[in-house]
């Protein structure tokens, strides 16, 4: 118990240093975009002394060591500051829109399980059959195809042609539960199509190893069931890779929900993130990468801790 607090202060030390390099590195990034948010704050009527002025209110002709600490000690306070545009909160406009995020990833995340586990289970039941070999080769087709390329065919397929599903709008799940689902279906297999394709693969090798373990030729000498030996003992050991793995994935699938929600148009961090660029909103993006940057680095770190205690090997590693 005592090594796996140590092991936990550790790692926890580790975040916050990877949280602060971060930070440093979005604001960076952000600050070397082109062009000057001045130009986009006054619009076409802009004038120099306009522009001057924009500037000097803004501190954005202070010294980059000055604005960042500014930043940086407004942010670790909760204070994101405001949108140069909106002139509202930049914390508020985020809690606004990352629920949408959130939905979207636990959404894509249920499919994607619901999918993947029982492939991988009936292609290691079947090892080197044709339903593996199909399933392995559709994995493969699955991990060629980023979000951008799947959504754009199904939103034209299924949305503009087809009418099964609506092209764009979103209404929040406490409002209409079964509207909202309709609406971020779409989108949500989206996502979820790589994600399948990692669980399917990670699982199926590992549940083809399992199988050959004594403890699963113990149980078959009992006379259980193909189906009773895959489900009762071969299935739950397999499954603790996948923790690690969905940590993983899902700190992914925050950037890939950006595409998503672009391609859908729903009100997430994916819009905030692009208004801001093409405005050059800086407190906008800087919040928005920030916000989804800590978010990975959380759930891996949740998820680290997770499998140390699920996993008591990997605790006396």
């Amino acid at each position: 118990m005592a090594r796996l607090t140590a092991s936990v202060a550790t790692r926890l030390l580790m975040l916050v240093v990877v949280l602060f390099v971060i930070s440093i590195s979005v604001f960076l990034l952000v600050h070397l975009l082109p062009g000057n948010p001045a130009y986009a704050i006054l619009g076409p009527g802009a004038t120099p002394a306009g522009v001057e002025r924009v500037v000097h209110e803004l501190g954005l002709n202070k010294p980059l060591t000055t604005q960042y600490l500014s930043w940086f000690g407004r942010a670790v306070r909760g204070n994101l500051g405001n949108s140069y545009l909106t002139h509202q909160p930049v914390g508020a406009t985020i809690g606004h829109a990352f629920p949408v995020d959130l939905e979207l990833v636990i959404l894509s995340q249920v499919i994607a399980f619901a999918i993947a586990i029982p492939m991988a289970v009936a292609a290691a039941r079947h090892q080197g059959k044709w339903i593996d070999r199909t399933f392995t080769a559709g994995s493969f087709g699955m991990l060629s195809m980023p979000p951008f390329v799947i959504g754009v065919p199904l939103l034209l397929a299924l949305a503009v042609t087809a009418h099964l599903f609506p092209a764009t709008g979103y209404i929040p799940i406490y409002k209409e539960f079964l509207t909202n689902l309709h609406e971020m279906l779409l989108p949500s297999i989206t996502l979820a199509i790589g994600s399948v394709a990692v669980y399917y693969r990670l699982l199926r090798s590992d549940l083809i190893s399992t199988l050959q373990e004594e403890f699963v030729t113990l149980a078959r000498s009992k006379g259980l069931s193909d189906r009773a030996v895959m489900y009762r003992h071969a299935l739950r050991p397999s499954t603790i890779p996948l923790v690690t793995a969905t940590a993983i994935n899902v700190g992914s699938l925050l950037g890939g929900a950006v595409i998503v929600e672009y391609i859908f148009d729903l009100p997430g961090m994916g819009l905030l993130l692009v208004n801001g660029i093409n405005s050059r909103d800086y407190m906008m993006v800087q919040g928005v990468i920030l916000t989804l940057a800590t978010a990975f680095v959380i759930i891996n770190f949740l998820a680290d801790i997770l499998y140390r205690v699920i996993d008591p090997r990997v605790r006396h590693a």
